[in-house]
C-alpha cells in the first residue's frame, strides 16, 4: 500500500500541516479499525487519512476517516485537503470529488492554479462564560469565548491582539480538561494586509499539543471573524511554528476553505491489516 505525507495549507514542503495518507482500492477499510489507529501512531502526525473509492451513483464518491495518534475524529480540513490532492495528483480523481465522512458529505474542488477548496459545514458559534482556569491554562486574558458546537468541538477564545496570540505558551495538561477535542486562540491581524486574522489551535485532548494548521477550526473562525470585519472573504493565518494560510469563505450554513498543498513523502507500507 502507498503511503503518504502530505503538507497542507501550503505550497512549501515543510511548512503548512503534514497528513498522513493512506489510500484503500474498492474493497474498503479492514474491518479492524485498530490497524488504522496504529498506522496513525506509526506516523505521529497530528493526523492521518484513509480513504477508499465507492460504487458510482451514490451520494459520495471516496470513503473518508481520519486519525489522531490515539483517537479517530470526526471532522479535520487538512488532512481532506491533503487526500483530495493526492487524488487529483495521481490522476484517481478530476474536478469535484465528493467525500463520506463522519461529519456528513465533504467536497474538494480543484482550481488551475493547483489550489483546491473545500467544502465544509459552518461551525454554530454560542458565547459561553471562560471556564474557571482557561486564562491561567492558556497564560493569557480571553476578550470573549464560544462553544463552537458537537462537530468541532473546540473552545474559541478571542484574545486583545496578534501578539497575545503569537506568545501564548499554554500549560497542555490543564487545557486538555476544559474542552472535548481543543482551545482555538484567535485575534485580529497585525495591520500588516497580508491576512485578516490569526490563531494557533491547542488539542491536548486528542494527543496533539499545538496543531500547525487546523482546517477545521476555520469553519468557526470564519464566521466569528466575517461578522466583525462584515466581509464573507477572509483569509487566516495560524501562527504556528510551521504557519498556514487558509482562505476562508462564508456561505451560510456551509464555509468554503482554500489552500495548497505539497506531497512531501511517497512511499509503501509493508505491513497490512
Amino acid at each position: 500500500m502507498r503511503i503518504r505525507t502530505v503538507d497542507a495549507f501550503t505550497d512549501r514542503p515543510f511548512s503548512g500541516n503534514p497528513a498522513g495518507v493512506l489510500l484503500f482500492g474498492p474493497e474498503g477499510f479492514p474491518e479492524d479499525a485498530f490497524f488504522l489507529q496504529r498506522v496513525a501512531a506509526e506516523l505521529n502526525l497530528s493526523e492521518t487519512a484513509f480513504a477508499h473509492p465507492l460504487p458510482p451513483g451514490g451520494d459520495a464518491d471516496w470513503a473518508l476517516r481520519w486519525f489522531t495518534p490515539v483517537t479517530e475524529v470526526d471532522m479535520c480540513g487538512h488532512a481532506t485537503l491533503a487526500t483530495a490532492h493526492v487524488l487529483h495528483t495521481t490522476g484517481a480523481a478530476t474536478g469535484t470529488v465528493r467525500f463520506a465522512a463522519r461529519c456528513g458529505t465533504l467536497t474538494s474542488a480543484a482550481h488551475p492554479d493547483g489550489s483546491l477548496t473545500l467544502d465544509f459545514p459552518t461551525a454554530p458559534l454560542t458565547p459561553e462564560p471562560a471556564p474557571d482556569g482557561l486564562a491561567e491554562a492558556l497564560g493569557a486574558e480571553p476578550l470573549s469565548v464560544h462553544d463552537t458546537g458537537a462537530q468541532v468541538g473546540d473552545l474559541l477564545v478571542e484574545l486583545k491582539d496578534e501578539a497575545a496570540v503569537r506568545a501564548l505558551a499554554p500549560d497542555f495538561a490543564a487545557l486538555a480538561a476544559l474542552s472535548r477535542r481543543g482551545v482555538i486562540a484567535t485575534a485580529a491581524a497585525a495591520p500588516t494586509g497580508a491576512y485578516d486574522y490569526v490563531s494557533r489551535g491547542f488539542f491536548p485532548a486528542v494527543g496533539i499539543d499545538e496543531d500547525p494548521v487546523t482546517g477545521s477550526a476555520h469553519t468557526a473562525l470564519a464566521p466569528f471573524w466575517s461578522a466583525r470585519l462584515g466581509r464573507d472573504e477572509l483569509t487566516g493565518l495560524q501562527a504556528s511554528a510551521r504557519s498556514g494560510l487558509v482562505r476562508t469563505s462564508l456561505r451560510g450554513a456551509r464555509t468554503l476553505l482554500t489552500g495548497r498543498a505539497v506531497t512531501v513523502l511517497d512511499g509503501e507500507l509493508l505491513v497490512g491489516p
